[in-house]
């Protein structure tokens, strides 16, 4: 990666050497060639949002900027290539979605996110830090930024134009106007689930922005309840890659002996899933982890995982996290232990299982998704 600053070589996390997928694309380059190019100053505080592998804070690390991500993934990969860069520990700060912003910023850098909830949140509560003085500065492929995103900065932050594009990458430049009047901020969201799926049947949901389908049940979630494994057997239970955490309350609420691990790399993700499972007032124990899949989680301390893994990292679709997943799963399962996995039939999920389970079975199909099961054996 070509910086003004010179050359790094910043990877994301985990790092594989077989991922051809890189930890930074032009827009980033763009942003910080700007930057040099401008003289914009960075004494003040500088605040990165939506850095996605912390290929621009790892550049800008002698600047001491403040980074604020969604994604624990993001905060492993920072604090790899700031240490391959040999950056002291604590030159960055690092923020998640759901710590309070710094109370007064100088340089506001946005990678735009995938999620346009997620801008508008984060956009939102950063706002009351921004001044007259504040230089913003947003940064996406072409493909990413739309008349939607220009419209969350002009109407939060202040005037908006963009600049032409360079290597199909382009940047948003945004004059903060400030305002006693910005509007209120609509996230957490909160909606009932309909009748007919199971024990959640009626309950709340809580989503925080940028949260997989954020105002309604999706159709996949909603196939998944109405084929959850029965009894009540399962001791642990493990709400991976939990989202909202309907499913893991659907658990809980059918099973009160059992114990419900919620787990997800998304700090939106799992400040929800906690949200809902409170707001049902559910019985039993739960435990809310945000991380790296099963990562951490004891081998053999496991009864039963519920998945519904995502295909997309980012802009790039790949198998790599399903895969992790189902290996995480298989490790951390007790012999006799099910994995449970729902996903579109285009997947093929079932040929992963059986390579790593020797086993695959399917529970229900419908035209989009089937619902597989795989034993530990």
């Amino acid at each position: 990666m070509t910086t003004p600053w010179g050359e790094l070589a910043p990877t994301r996390f985990p790092e594989d050497p077989r991922d051809r997928l890189r930890a930074w694309d032009a827009s980033d380059e763009y942003l910080l060639r700007h930057l040099a190019e401008q003289e914009i100053p960075l004494s003040g505080t500088v605040v990165v949002l939506g850095d996605r592998w912390g290929a621009l804070v790892t550049a800008l690390a002698a600047h001491r900027p403040v980074q604020i991500t969604d994604s624990c993934l993001t905060q492993e990969a920072t604090r790899a290539n700031l240490a391959r860069q040999g950056v002291e520990p604590g030159a960055v700060r690092l923020l998640t979605t759901q710590d309070s912003p710094p109370a007064r910023i100088d340089v506001l850098l946005v990678r735009v996110p995938k999620s346009l909830a997620l801008l508008e949140d984060q956009l939102l509560r950063l706002a009351p830090a921004v001044h007259e003085g504040t230089v913003v500065v947003g940064t996406g492929m072409v493909k990413e930024i739309h008349t939607s995103t220009l419209q969350l900065f002009e109407r939060i932050i202040g005037p908006t134009r963009t600049s032409l594009a360079e290597k199909k990458a382009r940047l948003i430049f945004c004059t903060p106007q400030p305002s006693s009047e910005r509007p209120a901020n609509p996230w957490p969201y909160t909606y009932t689930l309909p009748d007919g799926i199971g024990a959640v049947s009626g309950r709340t949901v809580v989503n925080h922005a940028g949260v997989f389908c954020a105002d309604r049940l999706d159709i996949g979630t909603r196939f998944f309840l109405g084929h959850l494994p029965g009894g009540q057997g399962a001791r642990r239970v493990v709400d991976l890659g939990c989202g909202n955490g309907v499913v893991g309350t659907a658990v809980a609420l059918a099973n009160p002996q059992a114990e419900v691990l919620f787990v997800d790399e998304s700090f939106q993700a799992v400040a929800s899933a906690e949200a809902t499972y409170k707001a049902n007032g559910v019985p039993g124990h739960a435990e809310f982890r945000v991380g790296d899949g099963l990562a951490g989680v004891p081998a053999g301390s496991v009864d039963l995982v519920l998945n519904n893994p995502p295909f997309h990292s980012h802009q790039a679709t790949t198998d790599a996290t399903a895969w992790r997943m189902f290996t995480g799963a298989r490790r951390a399962l007790r012999p006799g232990g099910e994995l449970w996995v729902i996903g579109n039939r285009h997947l093929g999920y079932h040929v992963k299982l059986r390579r790593l389970f020797g086993n695959s079975r399917l529970v229900a199909s419908d035209p989009k998704f089937v619902v597989l099961r795989a034993v530990k054996r």
